[in-house]
């Protein structure tokens, strides 16, 4: 089964660039042969972005906005085959990613659980899914009850929602592989905006950047910014 590591670039949220650094951190820490997948509405991201295994797709749909783009790659139409590694364009790939692939392969859907556990559902940041199991189990529910769904805060509490109802088909990645950026422990508390260190909490391999600030903002700070120089450099030596 071929193995693809997938990402999602609509609108002005992000530039462009994001999208080359998440490729190039792919490529350094991932050994596995694989295809890399980028669904955008971007029409000259074929030309911006650079690498040698390099697939860029239309997103399968033109009314979706923001995360809810991120379902459709779930439905037939995306063409999505084999085994699927998605990341969002917001994270940091600090170690090497093999695992995420190999761990558990049995198991059709490997999600992380959210960094928030009192909501006992799962961030979507990072997914290995089948599209044969997402496309009848989430994106084709969801087309159902649209409307209701809609009214949900995002992708991920579809997904958790979806999912959940099929245990026997997916199962979550160890926690000490990923990290929040700012919540740092999923055992603790959520920590306010005055307690974010952003320290780089050992042996993770991938940290998500939930919200504010986003990667860049680390990597390359304004001088009126407060964060520690020695605190944020795992950004600014990974993010690129």
């Amino acid at each position: 089964m071929k193995n693809n590591i997938v990402c999602l670039y609509w609108g002005q949220k992000y530039k462009w660039e994001y999208v080359q650094v998440l490729y190039n951190m792919t490529q350094r820490h991932l050994t596995i042969p694989h295809n890399f997948i980028i669904y955008t509405d971007h029409t000259k991201m074929q030309k911006l972005v650079k690498g040698d295994n390099i697939e860029v797709r239309k997103l399968p749909f033109h009314d979706y906005t923001g995360w809810w783009n991120k379902l459709t790659l779930f439905s037939k139409e995306a063409n999505l085959t084999g085994n699927n590694l998605y990341f969002d364009l917001d994270v940091v790939i600090t170690e090497n990613i093999d695992c995420f692939f190999t761990y558990k392969p049995q198991i059709q859907v490997m999600l992380i659980r959210d960094f928030n556990v009192s909501t006992k559902g799962f961030n979507s940041s990072i997914m290995r899914f089948n599209n044969d199991v997402m496309t009848s189990k989430v994106w084709e529910p969801y087309l159902k009850e649209k409307q209701r769904y809609k009214k949900m805060q995002g992708d991920q509490n579809v997904i958790s929602e979806l999912i959940k109802q099929t245990p026997d088909l997916y199962d979550t990645y160890p926690d000490e592989w990923t990290f929040s950026a700012k919540w740092y422990d999923r055992e603790d508390a959520r920590f306010s905006r005055s307690k974010w260190t952003f320290q780089y909490k050992k042996g993770c391999k991938v940290a998500v950047f939930h919200g504010k600030p986003d990667p860049n903002q680390l990597a390359n700070p304004h001088p009126h910014e407060s964060y520690d120089p020695k605190t944020i450099e795992w950004v600014k030596n990974h993010w690129k």
